[in-house]
Protein backbone atom coordinates (compact mmCIF):
# COMPACT_ATOMS: atom_id res chain seq x y z
CA UNK A 1 0.00 0.00 0.00
CA UNK A 2 1.41 3.36 -0.76
CA UNK A 3 2.38 5.59 1.89
CA UNK A 4 1.42 9.19 0.37
CA UNK A 5 -2.18 10.03 1.07
CA UNK A 6 -3.62 12.06 -1.72
CA UNK A 7 -6.62 14.59 -2.55
CA UNK A 8 -8.22 15.03 -6.23
CA UNK A 9 -10.12 18.00 -7.07
CA UNK A 10 -12.45 17.91 -9.53
CA UNK A 11 -14.21 14.51 -9.96
CA UNK A 12 -15.74 14.58 -13.79
CA UNK A 13 -15.71 13.01 -16.30
CA UNK A 14 -11.62 12.88 -16.86
CA UNK A 15 -10.77 13.39 -13.23
CA UNK A 16 -13.10 10.73 -11.68
CA UNK A 17 -11.76 8.04 -13.43
CA UNK A 18 -8.14 9.47 -12.85
CA UNK A 19 -8.93 9.35 -9.30
CA UNK A 20 -10.52 5.56 -9.07
CA UNK A 21 -7.18 4.62 -10.97
CA UNK A 22 -5.37 5.69 -8.03
CA UNK A 23 -7.47 3.92 -5.13
CA UNK A 24 -6.76 0.70 -7.36
CA UNK A 25 -3.68 0.97 -7.35
CA UNK A 26 -3.62 1.68 -3.61
CA UNK A 27 -3.15 5.05 -2.38
CA UNK A 28 -5.56 6.84 -0.21
CA UNK A 29 -7.49 9.29 -2.02
CA UNK A 30 -10.11 12.05 -0.85
CA UNK A 31 -11.93 13.83 -3.08
CA UNK A 32 -14.13 16.76 -4.18
CA UNK A 33 -16.25 18.15 -6.49
CA UNK A 34 -19.46 20.76 -6.40
CA UNK A 35 -21.53 18.05 -8.22
CA UNK A 36 -23.35 15.86 -6.41
CA UNK A 37 -23.44 13.00 -9.29
CA UNK A 38 -19.61 12.78 -9.60
CA UNK A 39 -18.99 12.94 -5.79
CA UNK A 40 -21.96 10.20 -5.70
CA UNK A 41 -19.64 8.13 -8.26
CA UNK A 42 -16.51 8.84 -6.54
CA UNK A 43 -17.60 7.18 -3.73
CA UNK A 44 -18.44 3.99 -5.38
CA UNK A 45 -15.57 4.02 -6.50
CA UNK A 46 -13.49 3.99 -3.37
CA UNK A 47 -12.83 7.83 -2.55
CA UNK A 48 -13.47 9.19 0.56
CA UNK A 49 -15.74 12.61 -0.02
CA UNK A 50 -15.06 15.53 1.35
CA UNK A 51 -17.24 18.91 2.39
CA UNK A 52 -15.04 21.58 0.32
CA UNK A 53 -11.73 21.78 -1.78
CA UNK A 54 -9.61 22.64 1.40
CA UNK A 55 -10.74 19.96 3.52
CA UNK A 56 -9.95 17.78 0.81
CA UNK A 57 -6.28 18.66 0.63
CA UNK A 58 -5.51 19.51 4.19
CA UNK A 59 -3.93 15.96 5.32
CA UNK A 60 -2.45 15.32 1.56
CA UNK A 61 0.74 14.24 0.58
CA UNK A 62 -0.26 15.02 -3.29
CA UNK A 63 -3.17 16.93 -4.32
CA UNK A 64 -4.49 17.06 -8.16
CA UNK A 65 -6.56 19.23 -9.94
CA UNK A 66 -8.41 18.58 -12.82
CA UNK A 67 -11.06 21.54 -13.85
CA UNK A 68 -12.72 22.77 -17.31
CA UNK A 69 -10.83 26.44 -17.47
CA UNK A 70 -8.19 28.84 -16.18
CA UNK A 71 -10.65 30.61 -14.04
CA UNK A 72 -11.92 27.36 -12.08
CA UNK A 73 -7.89 26.32 -11.84
CA UNK A 74 -6.93 29.82 -10.24
CA UNK A 75 -9.81 30.11 -7.92
CA UNK A 76 -9.54 26.70 -6.68
CA UNK A 77 -5.89 27.26 -5.94
CA UNK A 78 -5.67 30.25 -4.40
CA UNK A 79 -8.70 28.17 -2.29
CA UNK A 80 -6.60 25.50 -1.71
CA UNK A 81 -2.84 26.67 -1.19
CA UNK A 82 -3.46 27.89 2.06
CA UNK A 83 -5.04 24.63 3.17
CA UNK A 84 -2.38 22.24 2.36
CA UNK A 85 0.52 21.51 4.41
CA UNK A 86 3.95 23.02 3.48
CA UNK A 87 5.72 20.74 1.20
CA UNK A 88 2.86 19.28 -0.14
CA UNK A 89 2.80 18.49 -4.16
CA UNK A 90 -0.21 20.20 -5.99
CA UNK A 91 0.07 18.81 -10.17
CA UNK A 92 -2.53 20.31 -12.12
CA UNK A 93 -4.30 18.03 -15.07
CA UNK A 94 -6.02 20.95 -16.43
CA UNK A 95 -5.58 22.28 -20.15
CA UNK A 96 -5.29 26.01 -19.53
CA UNK A 97 -3.04 29.06 -20.99
CA UNK A 98 0.57 29.19 -20.16
CA UNK A 99 0.19 32.20 -18.20
CA UNK A 100 -2.10 30.96 -16.11
CA UNK A 101 -0.06 27.63 -15.24
CA UNK A 102 3.12 30.12 -14.24
CA UNK A 103 0.79 31.70 -12.09
CA UNK A 104 -0.02 29.11 -10.16
CA UNK A 105 3.33 27.79 -9.95
CA UNK A 106 4.22 30.79 -7.99
CA UNK A 107 1.29 31.24 -6.11
CA UNK A 108 2.36 27.54 -5.04
CA UNK A 109 6.42 28.66 -4.64
CA UNK A 110 4.98 31.44 -2.79
CA UNK A 111 3.61 29.25 -0.01
CA UNK A 112 6.11 26.72 0.25
CA UNK A 113 4.75 23.99 -1.83
CA UNK A 114 5.93 22.20 -5.20
CA UNK A 115 3.85 22.38 -8.08
CA UNK A 116 3.78 20.59 -11.74
CA UNK A 117 1.37 21.21 -14.68
CA UNK A 118 0.51 17.74 -15.64
CA UNK A 119 -2.21 17.93 -18.80
CA UNK A 120 -3.25 14.87 -20.05
CA UNK A 121 -3.86 13.27 -23.85
CA UNK A 122 -5.97 10.51 -24.20
CA UNK A 123 -9.74 11.98 -23.31
CA UNK A 124 -12.00 10.18 -21.11
CA UNK A 125 -11.36 6.57 -23.14
CA UNK A 126 -7.61 6.63 -21.76
CA UNK A 127 -8.65 8.01 -18.23
CA UNK A 128 -11.04 4.97 -17.98
CA UNK A 129 -8.41 2.88 -18.92
CA UNK A 130 -5.55 4.13 -17.11
CA UNK A 131 -3.84 4.80 -20.65
CA UNK A 132 -2.86 8.51 -20.79
CA UNK A 133 -0.41 10.39 -21.30
CA UNK A 134 0.86 13.29 -19.03
CA UNK A 135 2.87 16.41 -20.24
CA UNK A 136 4.91 17.36 -17.34
CA UNK A 137 6.14 21.28 -16.43
CA UNK A 138 7.76 21.93 -13.24
CA UNK A 139 11.09 21.67 -11.34
CA UNK A 140 12.86 18.08 -11.80
CA UNK A 141 12.19 17.14 -8.25
CA UNK A 142 8.54 18.17 -8.34
CA UNK A 143 8.21 16.12 -11.83
CA UNK A 144 9.73 12.97 -10.17
CA UNK A 145 7.92 13.12 -7.19
CA UNK A 146 4.60 12.71 -9.46
CA UNK A 147 5.41 10.54 -11.68
CA UNK A 148 5.05 7.01 -9.53
CA UNK A 149 1.35 8.37 -9.19
CA UNK A 150 0.81 9.38 -12.98
CA UNK A 151 1.99 5.85 -13.53
CA UNK A 152 -1.39 4.73 -11.89
CA UNK A 153 -3.09 6.71 -14.01
CA UNK A 154 -1.60 6.90 -17.83
CA UNK A 155 1.12 4.62 -20.16
CA UNK A 156 3.84 7.68 -20.84
CA UNK A 157 4.99 10.50 -19.07
CA UNK A 158 6.76 13.10 -20.80
CA UNK A 159 9.03 15.81 -18.79
CA UNK A 160 8.52 19.17 -21.14
CA UNK A 161 10.44 21.75 -18.94
CA UNK A 162 10.29 24.48 -16.54
CA UNK A 163 6.77 26.08 -15.46
CA UNK A 164 4.30 26.18 -18.06
CA UNK A 165 5.86 24.07 -20.21
CA UNK A 166 3.45 20.90 -20.02
CA UNK A 167 0.67 22.87 -20.89
CA UNK A 168 2.58 24.61 -24.07
CA UNK A 169 2.58 20.88 -25.41
CA UNK A 170 -0.99 20.23 -24.45
CA UNK A 171 -1.83 23.33 -26.51
CA UNK A 172 0.21 22.92 -29.80
CA UNK A 173 -0.99 18.67 -29.59
CA UNK A 174 -4.61 19.63 -29.36
CA UNK A 175 -4.55 22.25 -32.25
CA UNK A 176 -3.09 18.69 -34.14
CA UNK A 177 -5.77 17.28 -33.15
CA UNK A 178 -8.47 19.85 -34.44
CA UNK A 179 -6.93 20.42 -37.11
CA UNK A 180 -6.73 16.30 -38.30
CA UNK A 181 -10.11 15.41 -37.30
CA UNK A 182 -11.15 18.02 -39.58
CA UNK A 183 -9.15 16.59 -42.51
CA UNK A 184 -10.46 13.19 -41.95
CA UNK A 185 -13.51 13.98 -41.83
CA UNK A 186 -13.48 15.83 -45.29
CA UNK A 187 -11.72 13.30 -46.10
CA UNK A 188 -14.63 10.75 -45.63
CA UNK A 189 -16.82 13.25 -46.99
CA UNK A 190 -14.78 13.62 -49.66
CA UNK A 191 -14.62 9.96 -50.49
CA UNK A 192 -18.37 9.46 -49.93
CA UNK A 193 -19.42 11.93 -52.84
CA UNK A 194 -16.99 10.43 -54.80
CA UNK A 195 -18.72 6.66 -53.89
CA UNK A 196 -16.03 5.16 -52.22
CA UNK A 197 -17.61 2.78 -48.69
CA UNK A 198 -16.38 3.99 -46.15
CA UNK A 199 -14.49 0.44 -45.60
CA UNK A 200 -12.60 1.03 -48.57
CA UNK A 201 -11.38 4.43 -47.83
CA UNK A 202 -10.95 3.35 -44.45
CA UNK A 203 -8.72 0.17 -44.91
CA UNK A 204 -6.42 2.57 -47.45
CA UNK A 205 -5.97 5.75 -45.16
CA UNK A 206 -5.37 3.61 -42.00
CA UNK A 207 -2.55 1.73 -43.65
CA UNK A 208 -0.86 4.28 -46.00
CA UNK A 209 0.22 8.11 -45.45
CA UNK A 210 -3.05 9.59 -44.19
CA UNK A 211 -2.66 7.29 -41.41
CA UNK A 212 -3.28 9.33 -38.34
CA UNK A 213 -4.73 9.05 -34.58
CA UNK A 214 -8.16 10.75 -35.57
CA UNK A 215 -8.44 8.09 -38.12
CA UNK A 216 -7.16 4.73 -36.57
CA UNK A 217 -8.17 5.21 -32.99
CA UNK A 218 -11.48 8.22 -32.95
CA UNK A 219 -12.43 7.84 -36.44
CA UNK A 220 -15.42 10.00 -37.39
CA UNK A 221 -17.59 7.47 -38.64
CA UNK A 222 -19.20 4.75 -36.95
CA UNK A 223 -18.39 1.26 -37.61
CA UNK A 224 -14.57 1.42 -37.89
CA UNK A 225 -12.54 1.89 -34.88
CA UNK A 226 -14.55 0.05 -31.44
CA UNK A 227 -12.98 3.32 -29.83
CA UNK A 228 -15.31 5.77 -31.41
CA UNK A 229 -17.34 7.88 -30.27
CA UNK A 230 -19.25 7.53 -33.55
CA UNK A 231 -20.31 3.89 -32.59
CA UNK A 232 -22.63 5.50 -29.77
CA UNK A 233 -24.29 8.66 -32.13
CA UNK A 234 -21.46 10.92 -31.12
CA UNK A 235 -22.00 10.97 -27.31
CA UNK A 236 -18.33 12.53 -25.75
CA UNK A 237 -15.99 11.36 -25.27
CA UNK A 238 -14.80 14.85 -25.39
CA UNK A 239 -17.55 17.40 -26.36
CA UNK A 240 -16.91 20.03 -28.83
CA UNK A 241 -16.77 22.96 -26.55
CA UNK A 242 -13.66 21.37 -24.80
CA UNK A 243 -11.92 20.74 -28.06
CA UNK A 244 -13.08 24.87 -28.99
CA UNK A 245 -11.58 26.01 -25.82
CA UNK A 246 -8.57 24.04 -26.15
CA UNK A 247 -8.14 25.73 -30.37
CA UNK A 248 -8.82 28.92 -29.05
CA UNK A 249 -6.00 28.61 -26.49
CA UNK A 250 -3.73 27.40 -29.43
CA UNK A 251 -4.63 30.90 -31.15
CA UNK A 252 -4.00 32.91 -28.51
CA UNK A 253 -0.22 31.35 -27.48
CA UNK A 254 0.36 31.47 -31.51
CA UNK A 255 -0.43 35.39 -31.23
CA UNK A 256 1.89 36.14 -28.14
CA UNK A 257 4.20 34.12 -29.45
CA UNK A 258 3.56 35.59 -33.00
CA UNK A 259 3.89 32.20 -34.81
CA UNK A 260 1.71 31.67 -37.81
CA UNK A 261 -0.66 29.17 -37.33
CA UNK A 262 -3.16 28.94 -40.28
CA UNK A 263 -4.95 25.52 -40.06
CA UNK A 264 -5.14 25.99 -36.59
CA UNK A 265 -6.89 29.26 -36.85
CA UNK A 266 -9.07 27.82 -39.47
CA UNK A 267 -9.88 24.85 -37.33
CA UNK A 268 -10.89 26.94 -34.27
CA UNK A 269 -13.23 28.88 -37.05
CA UNK A 270 -14.65 25.92 -38.35
CA UNK A 271 -15.37 24.09 -34.73
CA UNK A 272 -16.24 28.06 -33.74
CA UNK A 273 -19.34 27.72 -35.91
CA UNK A 274 -20.06 23.53 -35.34
CA UNK A 275 -20.39 24.30 -31.55
CA UNK A 276 -22.62 27.26 -32.18
CA UNK A 277 -24.64 25.39 -34.64
CA UNK A 278 -25.88 23.18 -31.66
CA UNK A 279 -23.23 20.76 -31.46
CA UNK A 280 -21.45 22.31 -28.36
CA UNK A 281 -22.49 18.96 -26.13
CA UNK A 282 -21.77 16.11 -29.38
CA UNK A 283 -18.12 14.70 -29.36
CA UNK A 284 -15.89 16.99 -31.50
CA UNK A 285 -15.59 13.69 -34.00
CA UNK A 286 -19.40 14.95 -35.14
CA UNK A 287 -17.70 17.89 -37.05
CA UNK A 288 -18.41 15.22 -40.04
CA UNK A 289 -21.90 15.77 -39.49
CA UNK A 290 -21.77 19.40 -40.03
CA UNK A 291 -19.21 18.90 -42.88
CA UNK A 292 -21.99 17.15 -44.74
CA UNK A 293 -24.19 20.03 -44.83
CA UNK A 294 -21.82 22.57 -46.12
CA UNK A 295 -21.42 23.14 -49.50
CA UNK A 296 -17.94 23.45 -51.76
CA UNK A 297 -18.20 27.14 -51.03
CA UNK A 298 -18.47 26.41 -47.22
CA UNK A 299 -21.57 27.61 -47.27
CA UNK A 300 -24.38 25.44 -45.94
CA UNK A 301 -26.33 23.58 -48.35
CA UNK A 302 -29.91 24.92 -48.90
Amino acid sequence: MPEQTVAFIGLGNMGGPMAANLVKAGYSVTGFDPAETARATAVENGITPAGSAPDAVGAADIVFTMLPSAPYVMEVWQDIVPAARPGTLIADCSTIDVATARDIHALAEANGLRSVDAPVSGGVGGAKSGSLTFMLGGAEEAMAAVEPLLAAMGRKTVRCGTAGAGQAAKICNNMILGVSMIAVSEAFVLAEKLGLSHEAFFDIASTSSGQCWSLTTYCPVPGLVPTSPANNDYRPGAPASMLVKDLRLSQAEATRANAATPLGAHATQLYEAFASAGHADEDFSAIVRYLRTLSADGQSNP
